[in-house]
């Protein structure tokens, strides 16, 4: 059982859109097929409803996931960010006030 659960996890893995997708069409087709008394337009906004409500249930696990199994991934690394940046850009305008013809329009 534990070498079919790694091997579907793996697959999700690799296949993470497909499997997104899946999902939600899965979840589109089940809801409009569960609301069968209301009116057809209601049945296909109620399934969009569930169908993204489902997907970011999705998203925010997989997010979960991502962050729970790489802990190196969201360690910041200082020396990597990089603060100077604006100090770098020109000034907008010259001492004496003419416009800096590299922000003019």
């Amino acid at each position: 059982m534990e070498r079919l659960s790694s091997s579907v996890q793996s697959w999700v893995e690799e296949h993470k859109l497909a499997s997104i997708g899946g999902l939600w069409a899965t979840a589109v087709g089940a809801s409009v097929a569960y609301g069968r008394r209301k009116t057809p337009q209601m049945r296909l906004i109620h399934a969009r409803l569930h169908a993204q409500a489902l997907t970011l249930a999705v998203l925010g696990g997989a997010a979960l996931a991502h962050h729970y199994y790489n802990p190196s991934s969201n360690t910041n690394n200082s020396s990597s960010l990089d603060y100077d940046f604006y100090s770098q850009l020109p000034p907008a305008a010259t001492d004496d006030g003419q416009e800096n013809e590299r922000w003019s329009w």
